[in-house]
């Protein structure tokens, strides 16, 4: 149950309800005065506003410094991450396992080494036998093309320099490509003279025969061939 406010008349009369009473109806307190007597101030309003911003922030922050750790811890899992130090330190452990099984065996391999292999077998068991086919056939396919190979690594570091070869060649082909296309469209222009001026010879002809009958001359037409000419001389 709420207690009663001791500053509203309308509440149980007590000492101060009375004084209040008083001070209203002589005119000295009025009911607006009362009612900012009871509202908040702003002030503290304010206070508590800046305290939730000011937690915000710091959990802002904090959700930052999260964010960050976590990226950092990104970056270098490779190198900090449990789960790949675990992978690293087993595969070394397994070369120092290796390199002890060397150690221990380096007389036997180093004699090993120095005796000739020759006019001797490997045993391979059968399971395996398909499978050395197969590497033996591709053993055979690489020593064919080795030379080819070999080759091909010998022209890398002139390979510049041939490409640059082959371009001026490129170049000069397609210089003579445009030079035939200009040869060809000649011998066309003059192949389809060659038959206009054929096809006008028995014409020309005919005209000098049938001035020739009728004792008729005409001055030489620019395109008379050269025969025609010293016959007309000679007449």
């Amino acid at each position: 149950m709420a207690a009663a406010n001791p500053w509203d008349p309308a509440s149980a009369p007590n000492g101060a309800g009375l004084v209040l009473g008083h001070f209203i109806a002589s005119g000295m307190v009025n009911q607006e005065m009362l009612n900012m007597s009871k509202e908040t101030a702003s002030c503290f309003v304010n206070f508590t506003r800046l305290q939730q911003i000011t937690d915000i922030e710091a959990e802002i922050y904090q959700k930052n410094l999260e964010i960050e750790l976590l990226k950092l811890e990104k970056d270098t899992a490779d190198v900090v991450h449990p789960f790949f130090l675990a992978q690293k330190c087993h595969t070394l452990q397994s070369m120092n396992n290796h390199l002890e099984a060397v150690l221990k065996e380096k007389r036997s391999l180093r004699q090993r080494l120095l005796k000739p292999m020759c006019q001797e077998n490997l045993p391979i068991e059968a399971v395996y036998h398909r499978y050395m086919v197969h590497l033996l056939e591709l053993a055979v396919t690489f020593i064919e093309r080795l030379e080819t190979h070999l080759e091909t690594i010998r022209n890398i570091p002139h390979l510049a320099a041939n490409l640059k070869k082959m371009n001026q060649a490129l170049a000069k082909m397609d210089i003579l490509v445009t030079e035939t296309e200009e040869l060809a469209e000649n011998i066309l222009k003059w192949r389809k003279q060659q038959n206009e001026v054929s096809s006008c010879i028995p014409k020309i002809l005919a005209e000098e025969s049938y001035l020739y009958k009728h004792d008729i001359t005409m001055p030489p037409l620019p395109f008379t061939s050269k025969v025609h000419v010293q016959t007309t001389n000679a007449k």
